[in-house]
């Protein structure tokens, strides 16, 4: 789930979740801005370097235990197109540096996000409500990082861990409809019909045992339309 808030005059972007296990990122800047992004790339498996003279604390400790490599030294041209990474984020103070880096970077053939200016930025990295694999998005273009972060403290509680442990049940019922439904329409019917509100208040609650049993329940009673 998506929720995008557009600017007026801006191009519809395309919203993607992306696989970057293994591959080369960067992050120009030590900051608070290179944090938060540095713990979302190696949760997702990046091979991170961060290049800074300097790096918040608990930069520094992941750094001196491996988690990234860090080039302790400002930015200087010419690295990036030797390394050629496939995502570059630069959230460096001075922004003459940013602009550099994002140039360069692009021109290497990565996408590129600048902090503050979104209008250097290939991507947006939205505010996210992450639950095992189940994954909430909120993104404003860049417009407005904040907004998306508060209406995220909001829509938390409304999202509990239960949803992640619910995503893997559904994904095996999913899997034994494939025999019990061949067809695409009957299970797609099956599911817009299953998910009921009530299944949700169950989830909300924890109960997960219960909502798999009315789930369960619900495929003995479905009639297939074809």
């Amino acid at each position: 789930m998506n929720v995008q808030i557009m600017g007026g005059g801006m191009s519809v972007q395309y919203p993607v979740n992306m696989e970057i296990a293994g591959r080369v990122c960067v992050i120009i800047g030590g900051g608070r801005v290179a944090e938060r992004k540095a713990h979302v790339l190696l949760q997702a498996g990046a091979h991170l370097i961060v290049i800074a003279p300097a790096l918040t604390r608990l930069l520094y400790q992941e750094a001196s235990t491996g988690c990234f490599f860090w080039l302790a030294q400002p930015y200087e041209t010419g690295f990036l197109q030797r390394v050629r990474p496939f995502l570059v984020f630069c959230t460096a103070d001075d922004h003459a540096v940013n602009r550099v880096a994002a140039e360069e970077a692009r021109a290497s053939g990565a996408l590129v996000n600048v902090a503050d200016e979104p209008e250097l930025s290939d991507f947006f990295v939205p505010a996210s409500i992450r639950r095992g694999r189940f994954l909430l998005t909120i993104g404003t273009g860049g417009l407005s990082p904040a907004f998306s972060r508060s209406l995220r403290e909001q829509l938390e509680q409304a999202f509990p861990p239960a949803f992640g442990l619910w995503i893997e049940r559904l994904a095996a019922i999913r899997q034994e409809m494939k025999d019990k439904l061949p067809t695409s329409d009957d299970r797609q019917a099956f599911w817009r019909a299953a998910l009921s509100r009530d299944i949700m208040e169950l989830v909300k609650a924890g109960r997960l045992n219960r909502a798999e049993v009315m789930i369960r329940h619900a495929i003995i009673d479905f009639r297939p339309q074809s």
